[in-house]
């Protein structure tokens, strides 16, 4: 059942207010037919029966000519006489309708002589009675014996539930408009973009999750920028220490002790770098237009050896430009890092865009690719333990394309190494 529901709520809505309309008309329609039609309807038949039995009086009481004279003038029959003729006998359409059906069983009531309906005509019906001096050929016009309220009743019947369809379709849109804007501000606050112009509106419900959504996004803004300030303000008060103890090294002179003390301080520098980058990565850059192409080809010509560029065409893209090319950045100098070749690949795929990084190095295995994405986490083992960064660049990397909207994910290298796939939409 759920696999024949329609998914947009507007549909839903829509069919919650069209289904008991269209049920009730369809009862209304049958109870119309059953008892209304089919009254009027044999309440014509009969009185047209009850006029032809007063035509026969009046043939049987009087004359002929007087009858037709009388048929044609009051009851707007078309009737003529034929002299001895006779019936084959009692005809009768092998599948009557309503009309024929109805008049049929009210001539026979009026009736004592024999009689045949002919409705070969559709504008029609033809009435032959035999009489003992010959055949009456009684000619009645169709809409005498049907209701002319019915079509009527038929038609307004349908442009009232076409109306109610229209109204209800504006009513329900107007209602699900509130929840479209709100989703598509949580789209946009997923993908790093505040959407400062939207506004709580519609029913108390969509107001209440509005409400509660633009809380939210506040205390999710708030939070990450008191973690990054907590960041930055921590890795930068380290430096000061560090480099007090640099310079104490200094003049302390060059002894094993020294060397392994310098080795110690670079590492710690290090890593605080690779935190600096990551409080930056979290940082409140604005979005706006620029063409991904120019960055894809920025960072390959600033990366630390040569990386191969395949970009064709300009991919515009809509975000926040320097996180991006710190994203790409981080990948490129892994890719770098630990292989010999590195290809870099940009193209458009319907309503994407893919990045590709390949390189030839010692890549990840798969069951340590997700792992890959944790802070602080080094996959040294798999890789060459001499070449390790600060356990970040991977993060900072996948943070920033999913704060677009986009995925990335590892996979194994046509190359022999890693891949690194990343995909952003195509807004």
């Amino acid at each position: 059942m759920k696999r024949w529901l329609p998914k947009s709520i507007f549909i839903r809505s829509l069919l919650i207010v069209l289904v008991p309309i269209v049920i009730l008309q369809i009862v209304l329609a049958i109870v119309f037919y059953e008892r209304h039609w089919e009254n009027v309807t044999r309440y014509l038949t009969s009185a047209v029966a009850g006029e032809i039995n007063a035509l026969i009086w009046t043939y049987t009481n009087r004359d002929i000519d007087e009858a037709l004279v009388f048929g044609n003038s009051f009851f707007q029959f078309s009737s003529r006489f034929l002299p001895g003729d006779r019936l084959p006998g009692h005809v009768l359409a092998k599948r009557p309708t309503r009309v024929e059906r109805h008049l049929d069983h009210a001539l026979g009531g009026a009736l004592s002589m024999p009689f045949a309906i002919d409705t070969a005509r559709s504008s029609h019906t033809t009435v032959s009675i035999e009489l003992p001096e010959g055949l009456l050929v009684i000619t009645i016009p169709k809409k005498r014996m049907e209701s002319r309220t019915t079509d009527l009743f038929i038609y307004w019947m349908l442009g009232t539930s076409l109306a109610l369809t229209l109204i209800a379709a504006y009513f329900v849109r107007q209602q699900i408009r509130p929840i479209n804007r709100l989703a598509k501000a949580a789209e946009q606050f997923g993908r790093g973009i505040i959407d400062v112009s939207f506004r709580p509106s519609g029913a108390a419900e969509v107001r209440r999750a509005a409400h509660a959504f633009l809380a939210m996004r506040e205390r999710i803004r708030r939070q990450i920028q008191q973690r990054t300030i907590m960041l930055a303000s921590v890795s930068h008060d380290l430096r000061s220490p560090l480099t007090r103890m640099k310079l104490e090294l200094a003049f302390i002179g060059d002894t094993e002790e020294v060397a392994n003390l310098k080795r110690d301080i670079e590492e710690m520098e290090r890593m605080i770098d690779v935190y600096l980058a990551f409080a930056r990565g979290q940082g409140e850059e604005a979005s706006g237009a620029f063409n991904l192409a120019a960055v894809i080809q920025e960072v390959a010509s600033e990366a630390s050896s040569s990386v191969e560029v395949r970009v064709r065409e300009p991919l515009p893209f809509t975000g926040r430009q320097g996180a991006m090319k710190r994203c790409l950045t981080n990948v490129v100098d892994n890719a770098c890092r630990y292989g010999h070749r590195t290809v870099l690949e940009g193209r458009s795929a319907d309503r994407s865009i893919i990045i590709t990084l390949d390189d030839d190095g010692p890549g990840i295995p798969e069951a340590s690719r997700q792992e890959a994405f944790q802070p602080f986490v080094r996959l040294e083992s798999s890789r060459d333990p001499n070449l390790g960064g600060g356990g970040l660049g991977l993060t900072i990397a996948s943070d920033v394309v999913r704060g677009h909207g986009g995925d990335i994910i590892l996979a194994s290298s046509p190359l022999g190494g890693l891949r690194v796939q990343i995909t952003l939409p195509n807004n």
